[in-house]
């Protein structure tokens, strides 16, 4: 069982900018789809941003422009750059391993990391 272990979240005011960090455990990294979701309370979980094994990206309409989603698969670690943060980037946001390469189905879950963006 994959372990993944969010960082580099916390509060910043809007227009700032935070980075996450996501380590995970275990042997070929750089093989498997990797995913940043986030979470409001009382909604359901969102896509924010995904990279393939083939890195490929994709994003969510809403951080297009704005976030960054890239991996160093050297040190088994996915991060996502915020950058222009608006008081509706404010969630709990899961780094996710996906089951192959692409950025399909469920997989693995971490904790979760909470962004507050507000002044």
């Amino acid at each position: 069982q994959v372990q993944l272990v969010e960082s580099g979240g916390g509060l910043v005011q809007p227009g700032g900018s935070l980075k996450l960090a996501c380590v995970a455990s275990g042997n070929l990294f750089s093989v498997y789809g990797m995913a940043w979701y986030r979470q409001i309370p009382g909604k359901t979980r969102e896509l924010v941003a995904c990279n393939t094994g083939n890195a490929l990206t994709n994003y969510a309409d809403s951080v297009k422009g704005r976030f960054r989603i890239y991996r160093d698969n050297a040190r088994n670690t996915l991060y996502l750059e915020m950058n222009n943060l608006k008081p509706e980037d404010t969630a709990v946001y899961f780094c996710n391993r996906k089951t192959d390469s692409t950025c399909l189905g469920e997989g693995s879950w971490g904790q979760g990391i909470q962004v507050t963006v507000s002044s």
